[in-house]
């Protein structure tokens, strides 16, 4: 069997024997009895600029790649949110081309698309007034809408910066839903994905900000599709699930917890919008196929295993998780080289990469193993560790 001499957490060098777990097939129908959304990561251009304050430089055809690899599996594309990058390298510039781009390949194959949008173009510090808020919010959403996506309405920094409570965010977003000529689906990104968002929705207590988000899709009925709850408090996501008007979809956002939280209980279930479905989705794909046929266990078996591999992906400081989900796709061949946007491939340590290829590789998610190990070599080597 192939092996491969790996980090340990003390510092040691220990050689790991790969398993024999067979990778999972490669294509899928769409879910029937769940709406299921992967957050796709984007590829850069090795060769391009990757530092700010220069605009990003994207592979293109590598990037979209990516995006059919995840609709031949049944799975929407969410872009242009956190996973790929937006308010950690990735502009309005080259995220509006994004979701062009991703709209229009979606098209070809009749795939599901939706995309953030938030006023992410406003230089930091830089919004006075709602007002200002509510006009950067309407241009990206029209682009959005324009290119042919749902609306994704993501979380604003400026918006938590400028806001004094829940008033001003009904305020904004009562604006912004209007304007719209389709549901939106409305993210809540907690502050453990990104610290700036901390007391969204007007307070830090989760109850009350709950209570104003709620009050926002209640005031909006046939405006929002659903609520994507990125918390990572599955608890917590099935109290505000059970809240929810009738029709409108909580989209899993635990990563955590998802096998959970998308197989639900006899009050109901969530879709899903993940970031962690970007590594699992051959799992996802084959777990909810299992699911549409009500095999709830066959759906737990197939799903359960990639848990141990996203929290870990996700965990502490949970915002450089898309260093592990671009890792583990140049692992498995999606892409050509392991270099980020923003040069963010150095926001993980080796030691948490070697323990990223042991997981993927335990629950079948390496799908070539001998091309897994030679790109593993490499990026030990480059650390300075012999792996052979």
């Amino acid at each position: 069997m192939t092996s491969i001499v790996l980090p340990e957490p003390d510092g040691t060098l220990r050689r790991y024997v790969c398993s024999a777990a067979p990778a999972l097939p490669g294509r899928a129908a769409p879910a029937t009895s769940r709406v299921a959304y992967a957050a796709a990561h984007v590829v850069a251009d090795p060769l391009g600029e990757t530092t700010p304050p220069g605009p990003p430089s994207l592979d293109w055809d590598a990037t979209l790649a990516f995006r059919h690899h995840l609709w031949a599996l049944g799975l929407g594309v969410a872009d242009a949110m956190d996973t790929a990058q937006r308010g950690m390298g990735l502009d309005w510039a080259v995220a509006r081309e994004l979701v062009v781009r991703s709209a229009a390949e979606a098209r070809t194959v009749g795939g599901a698309i939706a995309a953030g949008a938030q006023p992410d173009h406003l230089p930091p510090g830089s919004a006075r007034t709602l007002d200002d808020v509510v006009a950067a919010y309407l241009e990206q959403c029209a682009a959005v809408e324009g290119a042919g996506a749902t609306v994704v309405v993501m979380a604003s920094r400026e918006l938590c910066r400028i806001a004094r409570g829940p008033d001003d965010y009904a305020y904004v977003y009562d604006k912004v839903l209007a304007s719209l000529g389709a549901p939106a689906i409305l993210h809540w990104l907690g502050d453990a994905f990104d610290p700036a968002l901390a007391g969204y929705f007007g307070s830090g207590d989760v109850e009350q900000a709950t209570t104003c988000l709620l009050g926002i899709v209640a005031d909006h009925p046939g405006k929002v599709d659903g609520i994507k709850l990125s918390l990572l408090d599955k608890e917590w996501e099935v109290v505000v699930r059970r809240r929810l008007p009738q029709g409108v979809r909580m989209y899993t956002g635990d990563d955590f917890g998802y096998p959970t939280t998308i197989a639900g209980d006899e009050e109901g279930h969530s879709d899903a919008l993940l970031g962690a479905f970007d590594f699992a989705a051959p799992a996802a794909a084959w777990a909810l196929a299992a699911l549409d046929c009500g095999d709830v266990a066959g759906f737990r078996r197939r799903l359960d295993p990639t848990l141990p591999l996203a929290r870990h992906v996700f965990g502490a400081p949970t915002s450089y998780y898309k260093t592990g989900v671009v890792f583990l796709a140049y692992l498995n061949g999606h892409q050509s080289h392991f270099t980020m946007v923003a040069g963010l491939q150095s926001g993980r340590s080796v030691v948490h990469l070697a323990q990223c290829f042991r997981l993927a590789d335990s629950c079948g998610l390496l799908a070539d193993g001998d091309l897994a190990v030679r790109r593993m070599a490499h990026v030990l080597a480059l650390a300075g560790i012999e792996a052979t």
